[in-house]
């Protein structure tokens, strides 16, 4: 799916090409909305290579005690991906956090989790959805993953900003829903 992450960007910097995920979607989860932030931790703990800042993994188990949360559950209950939102303003939204359980990357999970919260986003008069990610200035192969699957989900660069996290530059993504600017 990606190749190398020096070759993963092209010359703006930008991941290009498609995201598939495998053709064995996990059609039995169920994404419900509660907050369970000892889940959230393990799911962080168990994605290093995208969560493996201390200080960063901490403040996400903190914000999973009070930030809006979608969960996504096996058939078995066990929580296997969540999604945090921040609300900004009445029009607007942050997906401030997705991650899925490892074991399960390219099955539908994740995009389960994001149509969800788009759709409740979109009935509540959202018109534009943001979420961050590690920038393209510092190429990495598993944020290039990253960045393929918000760029097949509709969602558009904005800005790089290098100085927004202490160690890693930030790439602001944004979505309209609806159609509508």
């Amino acid at each position: 799916m990606c190749r190398s992450a020096s070759r993963a960007y092209g010359r703006t910097g930008i991941l290009r090409g498609s995201f598939r995920h495998d053709e064995r979607v996990q059609s039995d989860v169920q994404i419900v909305k509660r907050q369970d932030p000892k889940a959230v931790e393990r799911l962080l703990r168990s994605l290093p290579d995208w969560f493996g800042i201390e200080e960063s993994l901490t403040e996400y188990v903190s914000d999973a005690t009070n930030k809006p949360t979608y969960l996504a559950l096996s058939t078995s209950g066990a929580v296997v991906g969540a999604l945090l939102m921040t609300r900004h303003f009445p029009g607007s939204a942050e997906m401030h956090l997705l991650a899925v359980d490892p074991s399960l990357h390219r099955r539908g999970i994740g995009r389960a989790l994001a149509e969800e919260f788009e759709r409740d986003m979109a009935s509540d008069g959202v018109r534009l959805l943001e979420v961050k990610t590690q920038g393209p200035s510092r190429p990495d192969e598993n944020y290039a993953t990253t960045l393929a699957f918000y760029l097949a989900m509709g969602y558009e660069p904005l800005d790089e900003i290098l100085d927004y996290w202490p160690e890693n530059p930030c790439l602001i993504l944004v979505k309209v829903l609806n159609g509508r600017p």
